[in-house]
């Protein structure tokens, strides 16, 4: 597959979106594989859970892949891992924190006993295969999230992993800028840098920051505080920690995956806070409102998150106070816009006030602005470069930015997903050929590749409603003999009465075309063909038909 003196990278995922990441490089018959998450479904994927990448070129190679590494612990860089590890079983390695994360997660699926996990820390080298991995220590929204520099028998590769420049990070040390630029003397074949800011001049916030913004609205608030925040984001957690410590409040967590997140970065020290601090379900209830914080998920806007369920009144725990405030400390990921402000909106009609956003300082970026994103480029000094992390534009811009900093066009890289890109003599370029890198739905139990006609009919039955017409057949004549009746859900019609007599009546005109016919899946089509234009004809809509023949 692979011949010697060529590096082939492979990108599954995390290329023009936000979210699914997932990268493979191979060179001299081994495959590494960096991060494995996964992407929250558009609002046109009716029914989906999480959106995952596809493995199938993987699993064609499954003997060649020496293991996954990862960069951090958000979702949208392991979360496809339980989804992922039962079909390719190969070892894992991440630092303590993404690595504790991981396994709140392997154990819901059963599969703490069957993944061979390797915790390392930044500094470590791991050797696999053909690649020795080192991780380096950077700053991101989450702690102990590393870059990667990946040694392979061509040259150096830098993934920077999601990175901003923090130099006063909440938790540990500044990111170890130095190291970085180590390497770069050393010499680096290959960056590949997170996008997700290209937009963004100048530079990130550090998270810090955020402190300062909750301390006063903690404080000043004259009723509860509600937090909303991704439950990975254990620096924010830790901050509104200390902005609840300092006034007065106790917190209580709402959410099973804050609940479990809390307790693993308690347990591994990334989380400090007093056990008294926290309060369970039925103490809450008990503390008055102006000593209750209440840490919750939900700031994306998620249907069935704690916060959207508190904002409708849904929530078995957690009804809304009027005085209540809010905070919703994060930005909208693309294609969240709509179900957050459904969430804003529901929460001031009962009276709440939200904060929200960087405008009133509950929320910075964990990803490096234009200015640090050149500040990579400059330190690690690579011969070739290709952004990752973000939707198209975001890779565009950062490949201009690139430019701009003095790599050559012909050695700058911005590519789709399944795009296969190869590093040889002739330099760095697209090989013309793509593998398999669509979407692959989590829908309940189920985990599917994409299937147009799904959610077509799902789109159909959510616009225009169902219409089941049974019909019962005599078998030897083919005559009706009982029906049709016809049984709607989700179909408003005003003269639904006798506009559905019709159909009868136009069903039944089908038993002379039909007389004889014993393949019942002929009369079914028949009748769904028939209906379909017919109620289109009469109503401009088109219900989905659904034709059950018995025969008696």
């Amino acid at each position: 597959m692979v011949a010697n003196g060529r590096l082939t990278l492979v990108p599954l995922g995390g290329l023009g979106e936000i979210g699914r990441n997932m990268l493979a490089v191979a060179c001299d018959d081994h495959i590494l594989v960096i991060d494995s998450g996964l992407m929250f479904p558009e609002t046109e994927m009716l029914g989906v859970d999480l959106v995952i990448p596809d493995i199938s070129w993987l699993l064609d190679r499954a003997d060649m892949v020496r293991g996954i590494v990862l960069t951090h612990g958000h979702e949208d860089h392991i979360g496809a891992l339980p989804y992922v590890l039962p079909r390719l079983n190969v070892p894992v390695f991440g630092t303590a924190l993404t690595l504790g994360l991981l396994r709140n997660k392997l154990r819901e699926h059963h599969l703490i006993e069957s993944t061979t996990l390797h915790t390392v820390r930044a500094g470590d080298v791991r050797t696999l295969g053909c690649f020795e991995v080192e991780w380096v220590h950077a700053t991101h929204s989450i702690p102990d999230a590393c870059a990667l520099a990946v040694r392979t028998p061509v040259g150096t590769i830098v993934h920077s992993g999601d990175f901003k420049v923090d130099s006063t990070p909440v938790q540990g040390e500044p990111p170890d800028l130095a190291r970085l630029a180590r390497l770069g003397d050393e010499g680096v074949l290959l960056l590949l840098s997170d996008s997700t800011n290209a937009e963004q001049e100048g530079t990130t916030p550090s998270e810090r920051s955020v402190g300062d913004g909750l301390v006063p609205l903690f404080e000043g608030a004259p009723g509860r505080i509600l937090m909303a925040t991704f439950a990975s984001n254990i620096s924010r957690l830790q901050q509104a920690v200390w902005a609840a410590q300092g006034s007065d409040r106790r917190c209580f967590i709402v959410g099973r995956s804050m609940l479990k997140n809390v307790r693993v970065a308690e347990e591994l020290g990334f989380l400090h806070a007093a056990p008294s601090l926290f309060v369970s379900p039925k103490e809450h209830e008990s503390v008055p409102d102006r000593n209750l914080a209440i840490l919750c998920t939900g700031a994306q806007g998620e249907p069935l998150s704690a916060l959207s369920r508190i904002a409708t009144g849904e929530h078995p725990m957690v009804s809304l106070h009027e005085g209540d405030t809010v905070v919703i400390s994060a930005n909208p990921i693309p294609g969240n816009e709509e179900a957050v402000h459904r969430t804003i909106n529901n929460l001031y009609r009962h009276g709440a006030r939200v904060f929200n956003s960087s405008r009133h300082r509950v929320h910075a970026s964990g990803h490096a602005s234009r200015e640090e994103l050149k500040l990579l480029l400059t330190l690690t000094r690579p011969k070739y470069f290709m952004p990752v992390h973000g939707e198209y534009r975001h890779l565009a811009l950062h490949a201009e930015l690139a430019r701009a900093v003095g790599i050559t066009p012909d050695r700058v890289a911005p590519v789709d997903n399944g795009t296969i890109v190869a590093i040889d003599e002739d330099g760095i370029h697209r090989t013309g050929q793509r593998v398999p890198a669509g979407y692959v739905y989590v829908d309940g139990l189920s985990i599917e590749e994409a299937d147009d006609v799904v959610f077509r009919d799902r789109r159909q039955l959510a616009e225009d409603g169902v219409i089941i017409v049974l019909v019962t057949v005599e078998r030897s004549t083919g005559a009706v003999i009982a029906g049709p009746d016809l049984v709607s859900r989700g179909y408003i019609e005003a003269e639904a009465g006798s506009l559905f007599d019709e159909a009868r009546e136009h069903v039944l005109s089908l038993q002379s075309r039909l007389e004889g016919e014993r393949d019942w899946n002929q009369w079914q089509a028949s009748i769904h063909e028939s209906l379909a234009r017919f109620f289109y004809k009469r109503t401009h809509r088109r219900p989905l038909i659904l034709p059950l023949v018995t025969e008696v």
